[in-house]
C-alpha cells in the first residue's frame, strides 16, 4: 500500500511540469480552479493516476482468473483474445455509432469481450479432446491476430485508424473524472465476483475432481469468472485501451510472494498491478519529454522478457 501511494505521488508530482508536493496537497484540499497548476493537479494528474491504478487492478484480476480457469500459466487478458474483441467492438462504434456515449463505448467493448471468450470456448470444446490450456491459448492467439488485422482493415476503410490508434497502443491521457465513473461501476461489480470466487478457485488448483468432489459447482465457477473477467477487461480496454501483459506478469510475481490461495493472491495481484500499472505510466511520461510515450509500450518491455521467461521454464518442464 505504501508503494502505491509513493507511485500516485510521483505521478502528480512529475510530468512535462513537475510540481511540489505543497502544490498538490493544496489542489486537492483547498482547490482553486482560477490557479493553473491546480487544474492540471485535479483535472488532468489526478484522475489519470486514479485510473491507471484501478486498471491495473483489474487487468491483474483478470489474469490471475483467466490462469485459475484455464489452469494455463500463460494465459491473461491480451493473450487470450479478450482485448482483441473489445477492441474489435470499438472500431465498430467508431464506424458506425461516432457520438456514443462512453457508457455506451464501455457496453460495446464489454460486448465485444464477451463473444471473443464464448467462441474461443466453444471452439476449443469442439476440438478432439475437448478444451485443454494449450488449446485455449493457441485459439486465443490466432483469434486474436484475426481480429486485430481486421480491426485494423476497418479502421484504414472507415477513416477511424488514428483514433483507434489510441487503444492499439494503450494509453491513460485521456481519463477523466467522467471515464473513471464507468471503470468503477463496472469494477465493483467484477471484483465483487471475484472476491466470492476465492475460494473456488483455489480449489481448482487441486484439480477437476478433487473440485467436485468437494462441492464446486465448476460449470458456476466458470461462468462467473468469465463475467469477472469481461467486466474488468471491458471496461479498462474501453477507457485506456489494450494494455497488455499486466495480467501474464503480476499474478505469478504474487504466486511467488504469497503461495497459490486465491484469497490472498487475489488482493496482493491487484495491488501489484496498481502499482505496476502507475509507474510504468510515469516511466512513460518521462521517457522522452516533453513528448509521451504510450504506457503499453513500457508494460510491452516490462512483459515481453517475462514472457519468454515462463515460456522457457515451462518447456524445461514438460521435457
Amino acid at each position: 500500500m505504501i508503494g502505491l501511494i509513493a507511485a500516485m505521488a510521483l505521478s502528480l508530482r512529475l510530468g512535462t511540469k513537475t510540481f511540489q508536493i505543497e502544490t498538490i496537497i493544496q489542489a486537492i484540499f483547498t482547490y482553486n480552479p482560477d490557479i493553473t497548476a491546480h487544474q492540471i493537479v485535479m483535472d488532468i494528474r489526478f484522475p489519470r493516476a486514479l485510473g491507471a491504478a484501478l486498471i491495473g487492478a483489474f487487468l491483474a484480476l483478470s489474469g490471475a482468473i483467466m490462469q485459475a480457469l484455464t489452469r494455463n500459466p500463460l494465459a491473461e487478458p491480451s493473450l487470450l483474445g479478450v482485448s482483441h474483441g473489445a477492441a474489435f467492438a470499438l472500431v465498430l462504434t467508431l464506424a458506425f455509432f461516432p457520438k456514443l456515449s462512453l457508457a455506451g463505448t464501455t457496453a460495446a467493448a464489454m460486448a465485444g469481450a464477451g463473444l471473443t471468450v464464448l467462441f474461443i470456448f466453444s471452439l476449443t470444446a469442439r476440438a478432439k479432446g475437448g478444451i485443454t490450456p494449450v488449446k485455449l491459448a493457441l485459439a486465443g492467439i490466432a483469434i486474436g491476430m484475426f481480429l486485430s488485422s481486421l480491426t485494423s482493415s476497418l479502421g484504414l476503410y472507415f477513416n477511424v485508424a488514428k483514433d483507434m490508434s489510441f487503444w492499439y497502443a494503450g494509453g491513460l491521457a485521456y481519463i477523466t473524472w467522467s471515464s473513471l465513473e464507468i471503470l468503477s461501476a463496472a469494477g465493483v461489480v467484477g471484483v465483487v465476483i471475484v472476491a466470492l470466487l476465492a475460494r473456488s478457485l483455489t480449489l481448482l488448483g487441486l484439480g477437476v475432481d478433487v473440485t467436485k468432489g468437494l462441492g464446486i459447482n465448476l460449470h458456476i465457477v466458470r461462468i462467473l469468472g468469465v463475467l469477472a473477467v469481461l467486466l474488468l477487461t471491458g471496461s479498462s480496454v474501453a477507457v485506456s485501451g489494450a494494455i497488455g501483459f499486466i495480467g501474464l506478469v503480476v499474478p505469478h510475481i504474487s504466486r511467488m510472494l504469497v503461495g497459490s490461495d486465491y484469497r490472498l493472491l487475489l488482493p496482493v495481484s491487484a495491488l501489484l498491478g496498481s502499482v505496476l500499472l502507475v509507474t510504468a505510466d510515469v516511466g512513460a511520461r518521462l521517457i522522452n519529454p516533453p513528448y509521451e510515450t504510450t504506457v503499453g509500450i513500457v508494460t510491452a518491455a516490462i512483459g515481453v522478457p517475462f514472457f519468454l521467461y515462463l515460456v522457457r521454464n515451462e518447456g524445461s518442464r514438460s521435457s
